[in-house]
């Protein structure tokens, strides 16, 4: 139940973010598409917060285990297809191609702070 709540939550966040409906305002600013698309779950700096990474299982994209596989192809297919196991959503057509493509190359300067 947990997570039909957070796919919701999310679909909501997705369809508010902009008055033109789209995530961010359509900004292809990496940063910008990630603190409207993905900071909720993997919160500001990439380190979700502890009932996220707890209750649903949010990856820590600042963690050794993360960095040590991450690249710019697995980040972009993350976002455009979602987690295989389902929690988190797939973006494609909710982010542009330029959009995806900029949020995966923010995602990879995330760092542990």
């Amino acid at each position: 139940m947990r997570v039909c709540s957070f796919f919701v939550a999310v679909a909501i966040a997705l369809a508010v973010a902009g008055c033109d409906r789209s995530v961010a305002g359509g900004s292809t600013d990496g940063a910008t598409v990630y603190h409207a698309a993905c900071a909720n779950c993997h919160g500001e700096r990439g380190k979700p917060p502890p009932a996220m990474a707890d209750q649903l299982g949010v990856r820590d994209l600042t963690g050794a285990e993360f960095r040590a596989r991450r690249s710019l192809a697995l980040v972009e297919q993350q976002v455009r297809k979602g987690s295989a196991n389902g929690r988190m959503p797939a973006f494609t057509g909710a982010l542009t191609e330029a959009q995806i493509q900029a949020v995966a190359a923010y995602v990879l300067t995330l760092e542990s702070k």
